[in-house]
């Protein structure tokens, strides 16, 4: 579970909160090292583990190496505040990954409190919590007054039943670097969180692009441990380099092997930094799976209004094939955040009357995210048109010229085949693609490789004439079957 929301609206004491409310630990030993995860066990409920991210730029970083841990995602807002634009790039953020999530309403507790108001104000961002007839589930709760902290470990609780989370704990295991530091006394340590399988004292693994065999593993108590499984957060000892946040660990069955499989990480790697071409047009569309192609972008502008417009002109844009997804939009300068958005997303980033900071321009240089700057909002939506069409490709257009009788058929080389054919409508060009039609039915494609008459050698070819001809790369012919060919145009495509 990642705790997510506007800084100020108490991230940290609802995280102690929580853990004040886990049974296993106790009173003395109640004391957490920070490491980045850890685990809670509720009176009468399964562990649950917390990612304590440093806002949301970690989470999307991790995400942007492809390490999706996270189950659920709790937002946390301030009942007295309501949404703040870092609560909504927290949202955002959120529904980029697509991972559920709860809202805990805090601060209950103060004057000026109005858990309705937040509720109000989550609708505007598609979030229909249960009180407002939807599904996402809501608890009101006071981190510092420890109220109702039960009842959202209950709804974490709910939530997790309906996923059906399952992982088989007698493998080798597979696990995540939640974070990675160089320890004085004991050299590199990682933060991981075991996704699969059970990791033992004694496993050699490879984390990121480094090897290494577990020296110790200790747990979020700063307990030695021998062994830990599925969903358990735990300090790993024994690396030979620092790996990453977000970098696969994985165990594997000897040196030998934890040695080539580091060295193909690492050339991986190190392909990606010389290849990596910047976000641009060619790769920034998410094809994966959908009919639909999908050109995902991220908004700044310098006010609301602008902002808004922006988001409303961009949306109108969208077609059947592909369509517009504003992955975020906000006010102001262009933050880091946005950029570890746009960088996990694929997105380039457009800047309306606002420019990077400098952190954030550091940040898109290093994962070469692209910036576009406009001042009139019509220069802004035709540079995305030309991108949208630019993606789709030219259009395509076909054109029937000609249609053959096969007569005869005979082999012609290895994969060709020379038919015999009446020309029986339209023209017969050299050169021209053609389809191989039998019942009606498209049975192969080919191409025309040579054409005769007689014996000479000619062009073209028309109706009611006979000829020969050569049919690239085909197989299934029979005498009978028709041959339909075609010129093919390709036409500049515009939205």
């Amino acid at each position: 579970v990642t705790i997510m929301g506007h800084v100020d609206h108490g991230k940290t004491s609802l995280l102690d909160a929580l853990r004040g409310a886990d049974v296993a630990a106790g009173e003395a030993g109640g004391i957490t090292q920070h490491i980045g995860a850890y685990q809670v066990t509720p009176k009468g409920g399964d562990p649950i583990t917390f990612l304590d991210t440093p806002g949301h730029e970690a989470f999307t970083e991790m995400r942007a190496r492809g390490a999706n841990v996270t189950d659920l995602a709790i937002l946390v807002v301030a009942a007295d505040d309501g949404l703040k634009p870092q609560t909504i790039e927290a949202i955002n953020h959120i529904k980029a990954a697509e991972v559920p999530m709860i809202v805990a309403i805090n601060k209950i507790d103060k004057d000026g409190a109005n858990p309705q108001k937040v509720r109000e104000e989550l609708l505007q961002h598609e979030i229909i919590v249960e009180a407002m007839s939807g599904d996402v589930q809501d608890v009101e709760v006071s981190a510092k007054k420890k109220t109702n902290i039960d009842k959202l470990l209950e709804a974490i609780n709910l939530q997790a039943e309906l996923l059906e989370l399952k992982a088989n704990p007698d493998r080798a295991a597979d696990a995540t670097v939640v974070e990675a530091q160089l320890d004085k006394g004991r050299g590199p340590v990682a933060t991981v969180l075991i996704n699969r399988g059970t990791l033992k004292v004694g496993d050699v693994f490879v984390a990121g692009p480094a090897a290494g065999k577990v020296r110790a593993l200790v747990d979020d108590r700063g307990k030695r441990i021998k062994e830990a499984g599925p969903a358990f957060p735990v300090e790993v000892l024994g690396l030979s380099a620092l790996p990453s946040a977000g970098d696969a660990f994985t165990v594997v069955e000897n040196d030998q092997r934890a040695r080539e499989v580091a060295e193909y990480r690492k050339s991986v790697l190190d392909t990606k930094r010389t290849t990596a071409a910047p976000v641009s047009l060619e790769n920034m569309f998410d094809k994966a799976g959908s009919e639909v192609i999908t050109f995902p972008i991220i908004v700044k502008a310098d006010v609301q209004g602008t902002s808004e417009a922006i988001v409303n002109a961009l949306n109108k844009l969208s077609t059947d094939e592909i369509e517009v997804r504003v992955i975020h939009s906000g006010v102001g300068a262009i933050t880091e955040s946005d950029v570890t958005l746009a960088s996990s997303s694929n997105a380039p980033i457009i800047g309306f009357n606002v420019r990077p900071n400098s952190k954030a321009r550091e940040i898109a240089k290093r994962d070469e995210v692209e910036f576009r700057y406009y001042d009139v909002i019509y220069h802004l939506t035709d540079w995305v048109k030309g991108a949208m069409a630019g993606e789709l490709g030219p259009e395509i257009i076909e054109t029937v010229v000609g249609k053959a009788e096969l007569k005869q058929v005979f082999k012609s080389g290895k994969k060709d085949k020379a038919a015999g054919l009446l020309v029986v409508d339209g023209v017969i060009k050299l050169g021209l693609h053609a389809r191989l039609t039998r019942d009606d039915v498209i049975v192969s494609k080919t191409t025309i490789a040579s054409l005769r008459r007689f014996k000479d050698d000619v062009k073209e070819v028309e109706a009611g004439t006979e000829c020969g001809a050569v049919l690239e790369d085909t197989n299934d012919i029979a005498p009978g079957d028709m041959l339909e060919i075609f010129e093919v145009e390709e036409r500049e495509r515009t939205l």
